[in-house]
């Protein structure tokens, strides 16, 4: 799971492996979901914790604009996220870890925003990009690569599923392009227009572009 800022906002994307152990327990869950409608959030670690987060942070912004009649500033939401992290660490020490990445665009600073946090609940703001789970070094590698300031839209897309794709490479963790099954990695585009998915043939032509350039490359 990654988050690349470009020109306009943030793009967020992830594969869709889960694993135990040595084993691929799903093939198709989502890693990336969107919080409300200026926010997403990309969980790793224990499956079940990590969807029980994401929905109850998507049940806290939801409670408290009804309560207090406004969103929730960029800062706060990404506060309440650690608070979250950090009310789950007991949890930690049984093995059920979550490690969130929280992408918002923030419309009085009219930008994108990436952070980052640890088990304790510490929260760390990513100037231009991050990736979390097993091939998280891997993506990054891969981004830091091809990172500039700026990035166009459709080259925000093109990096991350990149960065995808070679984490998948050397990690067993990493679900690649499954085209047998028709199973792609999804991303979001977070925005001053809310978020939005990046649909699906799009996703799987850039991958039949990449595809077909390894396979001239190493053919």
């Amino acid at each position: 799971m990654l988050a690349l800022k470009f020109a306009d906002g943030v793009v967020m994307a992830g594969d869709r492996r889960a694993t135990e152990g040595y084993q691929i327990a799903d093939r198709r869950i989502q890693k990336v979901f969107s919080i409300d409608g200026f926010s997403a959030m990309a969980i790793a670690g224990a499956a079940g914790p990590c969807l029980e987060m994401a929905k109850l942070f998507q049940t806290e912004l939801e409670h408290y604009e009804k309560l207090e009649g406004v969103q929730l500033s960029c800062e706060g939401k990404a506060n309440k996220l650690g608070q979250m992290v950090k009310a789950n660490l007991p949890m930690v020490f049984q093995g059920l870890v979550v490690m969130p990445i929280y992408a918002g665009f923030d419309l009085p600073r009219n930008e994108g925003r990436i952070f980052k946090y640890d088990v304790t609940g510490g929260r760390y703001e990513e100037s231009d990009y991050y990736a979390i789970g097993s091939g998280g070094k891997e993506a990054r590698n891969t981004m830091r690569e091809h990172y500039r300031p700026r990035l166009p839209q459709a080259e925000a897309i093109r990096t991350a599923l990149l960065s995808l794709y070679n984490a998948a490479e050397d990690d067993v963790g990493t679900g690649g392009p499954d085209l047998v099954r028709g199973i792609f990695p999804t991303a979001k585009l977070i925005t001053q227009h809310g978020v939005m998915d990046v649909d699906e043939a799009t996703i799987k032509a850039l991958y039949g572009e990449l595809i077909a350039s390894r396979t001239r490359t190493e053919g």
